[in-house]
């Protein structure tokens, strides 16, 4: 995920489209704020709707819980497993940095 300020939408303005035709997500900060989130269009968004195109996205680059991400879509935690099921998208997904951190301390108790 990236971050731009709001003066980097005058001076990046490219490079927020360009992130966004990669599948990127971006949040545009003012003051170091949130202000809102670039989401680029993609088939699950179009499909599906925004809430749950954002929830997907969000859940799969470890933004947020898969309970949040469901919040975020609308449906039961089930559901939302499910429907991720369905994308193909696994339903347990490790932070790479929380499963290399298991996997070293794992190495060190040996």
């Amino acid at each position: 995920m990236n971050t731009f300020t709001i003066r980097d939408l005058r001076d990046r303005t490219g490079e927020l489209v360009r992130t966004a035709e990669e599948g990127e997500l971006s949040v545009v900060t003012k003051h170091g704020q949130p202000v809102f989130v670039a989401v680029p269009f993609d088939s699950t968004l179009l499909s599906n709707g925004v809430g749950v195109g954002l929830a997907v996205k969000l859940y799969t680059e470890h933004v947020v819980s898969m309970g949040r991400a469901a919040k975020i879509a609308g449906m039961s935690l089930e559901k939302f497993m499910s429907f991720l099921g369905s994308l193909g998208i696994p339903v347990i997904d490790y932070d790479p940095e929380e499963e290399a951190r298991a996997k070293e301390e794992a190495l060190i108790g040996e």
